[in-house]
């Protein structure tokens, strides 16, 4: 009990320091990135051709520049498994023959002076863990960055409010502009380095929530 109470404050800040980190709507990180604005003096001679927003007539609309919107599809799927075991087998046996002295038995009570000694240990285990995930959707990401061998850095989130909660997905990583398909799509799997957190805010998400107190049972802290 005195050791609860001394872990008391801990376990307080602990989860002051959860609810710091829930996340929120119209996150400044996650912002909208708008174009920059490069637009040179127009010189006037009549015509409406601008450089900077011209596009070759043969290739296609793909996003491209910083504020472009690319549309990442959500194709991740996991599994994994993983079993193991071992067995451990032990034994040992001793036996020594009734002592002799003066050519007879040594005897106590009448009985010979001898000793046995057997024991054997068997221990066998075993453990199967499988896991697998999956997650499927589509979400549009801005280009905020364009590195200097072409290829984009995106970003982007999505909210959607649901009766008395909000589910919400992000998704962070560089696309090559070379696997942005001609619709400005790119596949999850593709996105190096790609961050997708999809979660919920609410009732209905916090009652799924272990407790802070069953949380300290849970953990290593607790010595028993």
């Amino acid at each position: 009990m005195k050791l609860l109470i001394k872990l008391l404050p801990v376990l307080l800040l602990g989860a002051c320091a959860s609810s710091q980190q829930k996340p929120i709507a119209d996150d400044p990180y996650y912002a909208p990135v708008y174009p920059e604005d490069n637009t040179t003096p127009l010189v006037p001679t009549g015509s409406i051709y601008t450089n900077n927003r011209a596009t070759p007539l043969f290739s296609d609309l793909k996003a491209h520049r910083i504020g472009d919107i690319v549309t990442i599809q959500l194709v991740e799927s996991t599994q994994a498994k993983k079993s193991a075991g071992n067995k451990i087998a032990k034994g040992s046996n001793l036996t020594v023959n009734p002592l002799t002295a003066a050519g007879s038995n040594v005897t106590i009570n009448g009985k010979s002076l001898d000793l046995g000694y057997s024991d054997s240990m068997d221990t066998k285990r075993s453990a199967d863990t499988a896991q697998s995930n999956s997650l499927s959707g589509e979400i549009s990401a801005n280009v905020i960055q364009v590195l200097g061998n072409g290829n984009l850095v995106v970003r982007g989130e999505k909210w959607i409010t649901i009766n008395n909660g909000d589910e919400f997905i992000r998704i962070t990583g560089i696309v090559r502009p070379q696997d942005i398909t001609t619709e400005n799509t790119v596949q999850s799997p593709r996105v190096a380095n790609a961050r997708i957190q999809y979660s919920g805010t609410g009732t209905f998400a916090d009652s799924q929530k272990v407790g802070w107190l069953s949380k300290f049972f849970l953990s290593d802290w607790w010595p028993f």
